[in-house]
């Protein structure tokens, strides 16, 4: 998934106001920010198969130390205990480390059976992926319950609150509905280069919660 992973984040903001977008961001993306470093490291291995899926052209050969059940697992409790440190609420580090996990979840549904288990363990997937209608109908409907619920508790600091969040919606809706039918990637470092770029949300992240206040 793309847009379901931010659809998490910002239903937990709907559910923890106090707890900062950008760190639900992050967790809610984390498997997809630590793969393209390790992929980058050759830790993990991606091929380029046009026609894999219906959904990508992407063949996930090897990534279990980022989208493995387990590790996804040990994630979410390293950085959710970290979150707990950093942010003095304990409710804050649960959710955190929860957002962590529902992108395994979440990856599941729509995944090939490329998802380990655990490190050389069985892999899973439920195929989402094919037909493409399925997983922009499933998604998209995640997606714009999320907007709504997040739209519903929050208002803008003026024009720049509108701006914030409403770029980040246009711009990670075009990425998803292109993806079916952009050409396949160059090379395995473009992709992981491309991957990197999602390190922008954070601060994105940020930057919506300095512009936007809750009305709870």
């Amino acid at each position: 998934m793309f847009v379901g992973h931010l659809a998490v984040a910002l239903g937990a903001k709907r559910a923890s106001q106090r707890t900062p977008l950008a760190a639900l961001i992050a967790a809610a993306f984390g498997l997809d920010l630590i793969w393209p470093i390790l992929l980058l490291a050759g830790i993990e291995r991606v091929r380029i198969d046009p026609g894999h899926t219906a959904f990508t052209p992407l063949a996930f050969d090897y990534y279990p130390w980022s989208h493995s059940l387990s590790m996804a697992i040990v994630w979410g409790v390293v950085v959710g205990r970290f979150s707990v440190v950093v942010l003095k609420r304990a409710a804050a580090g649960f959710l955190i480390g929860l957002a962590i996990v529902s992108h395994w979840l979440l990856d599941y549904v729509t995944h090939a059976p490329d998802l380990p288990l655990w490190p050389g363990g069985p892999q899973v997937g439920l195929g989402l992926w094919n037909p493409i209608p399925g997983r922009l109908a499933v998604e998209g409907a995640l997606f714009v319950a999320a907007i709504w619920a997040y739209v519903r508790s929050t208002r803008p600091r003026g024009p720049a609150g509108k701006w914030s969040f409403w770029s980040l919606i246009a711009l990670t809706t075009a990425i998803w509905i292109s993806s079916p039918w952009s050409p396949p990637p160059p090379s395995v470092r473009a992709i992981a280069w491309v991957g990197l770029a999602m390190w922008i949300f954070i601060p994105w992240g940020s930057w919506i919660d300095r512009t936007r206040q809750s009305i709870y």
